[in-house]
């Protein structure tokens, strides 16, 4: 393709916008293109030529109208919107705009130029015909969702092509010979767009990094990490700012914190933690009330705010943990060491120390800078032991905290928390990250224990910072929130769980909490344990990072942050800075900056949720690859307009069986009572039904599993 002819085809793309703008400009007035034209201050012929060629073109695109001979109109006024590209399989999309009240717009696959998923763009929009769906198409991209790919390298004899990973990703990446970095025919790499030339079908890149050979668990695990946009391994300037940190505890630093190294302190994490960022601290003061203190790693007093330690882990916005690694927000000097509240060792902490009396009722409260000298490294498993037994080390301490925080964990559900318990499924691995089995992780009372004294820090934290200030001269702080579910979300899972024999009652939010905890209580242990937790939990609201102080529905507190977390998330460092600011006396912080740093936050955490998930999903495929054939019992976990997902039982593997592989009949999908139904013989397959499945096929590339359904 010719340079001139791309360089054409970008000028007519800019005036078609400039016509349009001068349609809305003059209130969508009847004009020509002499009209046009003049308004534009085009002059010269063949421009003018050009001009009436582009709107006889843009009416048959439906986007103007000729309402007499000559004379052009937009069919609607604010044509141009933007909004996110969501793919489908076929190659066309959909463009989600920022107003919820607006539908989504279809795009043509040919009207979406060079657009991919999840960008933000700019389309203009028209109606195909009357009453038919609004139609669009692309004329600028505002911001690319990602420009690097993880995929194969497909090399030729002169040139190479990129297959992405992304089922989204249509397009294959043309690689250059002097671009490929080394990367040999059918490596897994990540790949970067460097250009798109307007009339190219598929767009140019380099190789960046190579992955490792296709199918290795480590190359698979990266993949995913780069796939998400978590990068592998920190810059060496972050590794030198971690390294330059000196270890030493002055005295002065010492002098200006609550000391709390004479005061009973311990950890109690999973036996596998490298990173102790929460320490519980017990003391009987001598008026027979408890002090318990909430100690967190004084992460902050660690990291410049914007030096390049800050930058990093602002970008990463959260450890990231796969089924075989931990992909840490701070690099190790810091994560597993400085900041890691180890046994026998002087460390500083940010804490929230609490009077209780012996119903846990919280007689007096206090925030600030500690240093701690933490006594004894618990696994939940020991403390399980010594809550079982009643006898070990501070069993009597652990005994008590145990106490106070069932009293707490009660009054928390009599307010309206709900409690989600979801299966946890994890894999024993063998030396090579191959997994050898699955099992279900248990939550019991150690894991709870220290649950709800960080609850009980995250919420006292909040209320206190929420109280400062009054209307609009509140302080800026980062809470997290949780709306309360659509109503229509809700009502659809409530008549859902009604086949079930569970009765939600969607009064107010107590009556709807209270129901909701009554079915997963009632639900625990049974085959449609999972669906239905799943389902309640899809029917809520996402909790989000912001600066705008509202409630957490889910665990009925009207205020609520996160503190306890510096190690492994950003937002707990910006709480401790803030909180640490105000309690010095420091006027309110900028909440239009503040709030930016929220959205992005939350952004991240997501990402590494769905990074998560995908390693699941992989290791899960992993698992049943030599078990094809194998047939299982399964409870049906999803259903869609193509298949229904089952989750297996035993092993809590989830595949899909494709309706066009079910035989016996022709199955269409019914939406509204998450089923399946055969045309002929009425059969109906429902969301929670226990089925027969073997395992058909396992793309280990796609991280999907095909089961058949086994027909009795």
């Amino acid at each position: 393709m010719s340079k001139k002819k791309s360089s054409n085809n970008s000028v007519k793309q800019v005036l078609t916008q400039l016509i349009m703008d001068v349609f809305e400009q003059n209130g969508n007035q009847p004009l020509n293109y002499k009209q046009v034209s003049s308004k534009l201050n085009v002059r010269d012929p063949d421009s003018r030529e050009i001009i009436l060629d582009i709107l006889k073109e843009e009416t048959r695109n439906g986007v103007l109208k000729e309402i007499s001979k000559g004379k052009f109109q937009l069919l609607e006024l604010k044509t141009f919107v933007e909004g996110r590209v969501d793919m489908t399989n076929d190659g066309s999309a959909f463009i989600i705009t920022d107003d919820p009240d607006e539908s989504d717009i279809y795009i043509a696959p040919r009207k979406l130029r060079t657009a991919l998923n999840g960008d933000r763009v700019k389309i203009y929009v028209y109606v195909k015909s009357k009453g038919k769906r609004k139609e669009g198409e692309v004329i600028e991209i505002i911001k690319r969702a990602k420009t690097e790919f993880t995929g194969i390298v497909k090399l030729s004899e002169r040139f190479a092509f990129f297959v992405p990973d992304d089922r989204k990703m249509l397009h294959d990446i043309f690689i250059p010979g002097d671009s490929l970095n080394g990367a040999k025919n059918g490596m897994k790499a990540v790949a970067e767009i460097t250009d798109w030339p307007p009339e190219a079908k598929n767009p140019i890149g380099k190789i960046k990094n190579i992955l490792g050979i296709q199918g290795e668990n480590d190359t698979e695990m990266n993949a995913i990490l780069a796939e998400y946009g978590f990068p592998l391994s920190f810059p060496k300037e972050v590794e030198q700012d971690a390294e330059a940190i000196s270890d030493v505890i002055t005295k002065e630093e010492i002098a200006r914190r609550r000391d709390f190294r004479n005061v009973l302190t311990f950890t109690i994490d999973p036996f596998d933690a490298k990173d102790f960022d929460d320490a519980i601290s017990f003391k009987v003061l001598e008026n027979g009330n408890y002090e318990v203190g909430v100690h967190i790693a004084d992460v902050a007093h660690y990291i410049e705010p914007d030096s390049a330690l800050d930058r990093e882990a602002f970008d990463r916005g959260t450890s990231v943990y796969l089924v075989d690694r931990v992909i840490p927000m701070l690099p190790e000097r810091l994560s597993n060491g400085l900041c890691s509240l180890r046994p026998n060792e002087d460390k500083l902490c940010f804490a929230a120390v609490f009077e209780m009396d012996e119903r846990a009722n919280i007689v007096d409260e206090w925030f600030g800078k500690t240093v701690i000298h933490s006594n004894r490294r618990f696994t939940y498993e020991e403390v399980q032991d010594i809550l079982d037994n009643k006898t070990g080390d501070h069993s009597e301490e652990l005994l008590k905290l145990n106490e106070l925080a069932y009293v707490l964990r009660e009054r928390k559900f009599k307010m309206g928390a709900i409690s989600f318990e979801t299966t946890e499924v994890k894999f024993k691995l063998d030396d090579h990250g191959k997994p050898i089995g699955v099992y279900v992780k248990e939550r019991k009372d150690a894991h709870k224990l220290i649950e709800d004294f960080m609850l009980l820090a995250n919420r006292k934290v909040a209320e206190f910072v929420s109280k400062k200030g009054k209307g609009k001269h509140k302080y800026t702080f980062v809470y997290r929130v949780h709306d309360s579910p659509k109503p229509e979300a809700l009502a659809s899972f409530a008549q859902f769980a009604s086949r079930f024999g569970y009765r939600i009652n969607t009064k107010n939010d107590k009556e709807i909490a209270k129901s909701l905890n009554y079915l997963m209580e009632d639900v625990e242990g049974k085959k449609e344990q999972n669906v239905l937790t799943h389902l309640a939990i899809r029917s809520m609201a996402k909790a989000i990072y912001t600066t705008k102080s509202s409630s957490h529905y889910g665990l009925a507190f009207d205020h609520y942050t996160h503190f306890t977390s510096p190690i492994r998330r950003y937002p707990d460092v910006m709480v401790h800075r803030l909180l640490f600011h105000y309690l010095n006396g420091g006027q309110s912080a900028n909440a239009e900056h503040y709030e930016k740093l929220c959205q992005h936050s939350s952004e991240m955490e997501k990402k590494a949720a769905d990074a998560e998930r995908a390693s699941v999903k992989y290791k899960q495929a992993e698992y049943l690859q030599n078990q094809v054939g194998t047939v299982f019992s399964g409870v049906i976990s999803g259903v869609t307009d193509w298949g229904m997902y089952v989750e297996i039982i035993e092993n809590k593997c989830e595949g899909m069986i494709r309706l066009r592989d079910i035989s016996d009949d022709f199955y269409t999908l019914d939406e509204k009572n998450y089923a399946i139904i055969g045309q002929r013989k009425k059969k109906v397959y429902q969301l929670g039904d226990e089925v027969r499945i073997k395992v058909k096929n396992v793309d280990l590339t796609k991280k999907q599993i095909d089961f058949s359904l086994v027909i009795d």
